[in-house]
């Protein structure tokens, strides 16, 4: 009996350090982008534009299109910078309303870099 609860703490103990990463680290690939997001889609009151522009849901969604770019496997770390709104002027029958969009957005992207997990063919 006193085999088999010392048996099981030290697999629990083992599989604690390992899930932790005390025993494998995963190392990552880090990459810093700098990209603009598009334009809204309608024109708007300028104070309304910049506030759909600068949208958090907005940011986190080209950031994560941006990361993605990159190729298979990266994903956003950070977003360091929400960058600036720039506006422009919408055409026609919607004169004195502007199109927002965000420059120079900085994102943090990372993937896992290869041979770092698992196991290589080879090796032990």
């Amino acid at each position: 009996m006193k085999l088999k609860t010392g048996l099981l703490a030290a697999l629990i103990v083992f599989f604690g350090a390992l899930y932790s990463g005390a025993i494998l680290a995963t190392e990552y690939i880090h990459r810093d982008l700098m990209a603009n997001t598009l334009a809204s889609p309608g024109c708007a009151v300028e104070a309304d534009a910049v506030a759909n522009a600068s949208k958090s849901y907005n940011i986190n969604k080209y950031s994560k299109k941006f990361c993605q770019s990159q190729g298979y496997g990266w994903h956003v770390e950070a977003i360091k910078d929400n960058g600036k709104a720039v506006c422009q002027d919408c055409a026609g029958t919607n004169s004195g309303k502007k199109q927002c969009h965000l420059e120079d957005v900085v994102v943090t992207c990372k993937r896992i870099k290869p041979g770092s997990v698992g196991m290589l063919p080879g090796k032990s």
